[in-house]
């Protein structure tokens, strides 16, 4: 299993702290099978407060819980659902990619990367409902942002020139722009309202941090990197200062911070960092607070220095090796393919697009009918359209049709959205 979407967006993930809660859905599909290890050629994966609540892949072909509370509370029915629909969105990432390669004049024999993330954020209130702060759906492709909806506005934002034939065929679709909306400000509260109620216990339990301070080498001889580093706890808010003498060190003293990262097991990391002379006597210290578990802790260097030869990383051993791996190989492969498709977008920008012809639309599906009083997630909508005479909704995927479905019934009017390809 992998999770690496988690870090290609890094930078655009909702946050999330003791009083604001979050919901997430991060889907990644590459072009062709990676050939690596951890690597499926297409993931989807649902996250409540940063924990993975829900995954699936190419391979395995199965939506499964990642939390107990999640199996215990959730029928059968919900998963086989959900396995449904992200086989279907497995073969919607496929077209799209396609398409979009087309558009920017890419072969195939290069990998490239199409995410889609969307979910919203939610704050806590003295009467325990949560109040909507902000809702994100956004689109990636090779590293670079794509396209994103401004809720405010409804409207869809192109990012790069090579999204703005899609920018207008969506903007064109009202329904999709007001059920994004819906879905941002009720749906996805509502859904994460109620996965919360089921994990209440486990996701308000505070873990507290451990503490390391040591030395690493550096690329000057007279010097070292002097390490702080706070991990495994939960949730996310703390503080973390290196001290000389009792004075804060901050940027203007060269002091580096990673931020707050995940851990495999659902739990946070930061690191911050500061090169110092070997020759230092002076007192560094680490001062930890983590007010969530009441831990206030302040750690002072020994002045060890690194062993020559030797590795002092070893000490972070345990902290999400995996991960790091992951990380380090996602993000070296999408900078690489992020070069390649600025300056695809800007070479692209007159052209016209090969897969426009492929953009199909008014042909529709069985329609199933879901009362606005009790929508399901809409992680499941694939799965409710039905075969026709038209054939699967798989192969329509494949040739590039557009979906017609009814989501849902309002004010005894039925919308109608179109689920369109790039």
């Amino acid at each position: 299993m992998s999770v690496l979407a988690v870090f290609v967006l890094l930078g655009t993930v909702l946050t999330v702290n003791s009083e604001r809660h979050s919901l997430t859905y991060i889907y990644t599909a590459f072009s062709k099978p990676v050939g690596l290890p951890g690597f499926p050629e297409f993931t989807a994966m649902g996250l409540l407060d940063n924990r993975m609540i829900d995954y699936f892949d190419s391979g395995e072909q199965k939506k499964i819980p990642k939390q107990t509370w999640m199996k215990e509370n959730l029928e059968q029915e919900y998963w086989d659902k959900g396995t449904q629909s992200r086989r279907s969105k497995q073969q919607w990432f496929k077209v799209n990619i396609d398409i979009l390669m087309k558009r920017l004049r890419q072969n195939d024999t290069d990998t490239h990367v199409l995410q889609w993330m969307h979910g919203c954020e939610g704050e806590s209130q003295p009467d325990g409902s949560m109040s909507f702060v902000r809702g994100m759906d956004m689109y990636n492709y090779d590293g670079s942002d794509f396209l994103s909806f401004d809720d405010d506005h409804q409207i869809w934002v192109a990012t790069v020139d090579a999204a703005i034939e899609t920018k207008r065929k969506w903007d064109n679709v009202q329904v999709l722009k007001e059920y994004t909306k819906g879905y941002l400000e009720k749906e996805c509260m509502e859904w994460m309202s109620k996965f919360r109620g089921f994990g209440q216990a486990q996701l308000q339990s505070p873990e507290k941090p451990e503490v390391f301070l040591f030395s690493q080498k550096s690329k000057i001889e007279t010097n070292v990197i002097l390490t702080c580093l706070a991990t495994g706890f939960y949730p996310k808010d703390i503080e973390l200062q290196i001290k000389k003498n009792g004075r804060v060190l901050t940027r203007e003293d060269g002091v580096e911070t990673s931020g707050v990262r995940p851990n495999e097991d659902d739990t946070f990391q930061r690191k911050d960092r500061v090169e110092i002379l070997k020759s230092d006597v002076s007192i560094y210290t680490c001062e930890v607070i983590h007010r969530a578990s009441n831990m206030h802790v302040e750690k002072k260097w020994n002045h060890n220095l690194p062993e020559e030869g030797g590795n002092t990383v070893g000490i972070i051993a345990g902290v999400a090796v995996g991960i790091v791996v992951s990380i380090v190989i996602i993000v070296l492969v999408i900078l690489y393919k992020r070069r390649k498709c600025d300056d695809c977008c800007n070479r692209g920008e007159d052209k016209p697009s090969p897969a426009s012809s492929s953009l199909l639309s008014g042909n529709s599906l069985n329609e199933r009918t879901i009362e606005n009083t009790a929508r399901p997630s809409p992680d499941i909508y694939m799965s409710n359209m039905q075969s026709t005479d038209l054939g699967s909704p798989e192969a329509l995927l494949k040739k590039g049709e557009s979906f017609q479905f009814i989501l849902f019934k309002q004010q005894q009017s039925y919308f109608r959205l179109n689920f369109k390809t790039f």
